[in-house]
């Protein structure tokens, strides 16, 4: 599949000197149908709100979150050790596809769930030594349309991409080096937005 980057700030970067972030941006990925199916399986994941220590004190993350894998790919992020959940149908299903597309490596996927702009993903990367080194990351969108704000870590420059359902948006290697990427509130926003990032983990590297 092509590559294609149709939001004006990026295109806008091919002009100047500014950065610009190593992605693939496609619209309309998945289909209405396949959207749905997606949603529909995600009423039933055991989402949970987990708490992280920051500066010494615990606090709730602010959306919901569920982690699915192969045997040995458990996860730590923030302090948090999560356990890999078996695969669901449809997410598995996604998975292949990610795959037979973009030839990617994907043995999980955390979903993360906004239930309104109130939720938000702070600003970070995705760098966490057990994701294996060289690896992309493919964040799929469902629901509610929201703003992905990326930030160069040396240079300070930002992007604003609004991710709308069923776009997919395919981070690589370096983007996690170099790029921090967050989703900040939008209070205007009152439906939910299902977020899922496919990674490719080291195997039993908590083991």
């Amino acid at each position: 599949m092509c590559k294609q980057v149709d939001d004006i700030a990026l295109l806008a970067a091919k002009l100047t000197m500014q950065p610009k972030p190593p992605i693939t941006l496609v619209r309309g990925y998945l289909n209405t149908e396949q959207q749905a199916a997606l949603i529909k399986e995600a009423q039933a994941y055991p989402l949970s709100r987990p708490e992280i220590q920051v500066f010494g004190k615990f606090h709730a993350i602010p959306r919901q979150q569920v982690w699915f894998g192969d045997v040995g790919c458990d996860y730590l992020y923030s302090g948090l050790f999560i356990r890999a959940l078996p695969w669901p149908k449809y997410a598995n299903k996604l998975r292949h596809k990610l795959a037979k597309d973009f030839g990617l490596g994907i043995n999980g996927v955390l979903v993360n769930c906004y239930a309104d702009g109130k939720d938000c993903m702070g600003t970070h990367s995705d760098d966490e030594p057990e994701i294996a080194k060289g690896s992309d990351i493919a964040s799929i969108t469902l629901g509610a349309s929201r703003d992905f704000v990326l930030k160069h870590k040396h240079s300070q420059t930002k992007y604003s991409i609004s991710l709308q359902s069923g776009d997919l948006l395919i981070m690589h290697w370096p983007m996690q080096k170099d790029w921090l990427h967050s989703l900040p509130k939008r209070l205007k926003v009152k439906e939910p937005r299902w977020n899922y990032t496919f990674r490719q983990l080291i195997v039993n590297f908590h083991r």
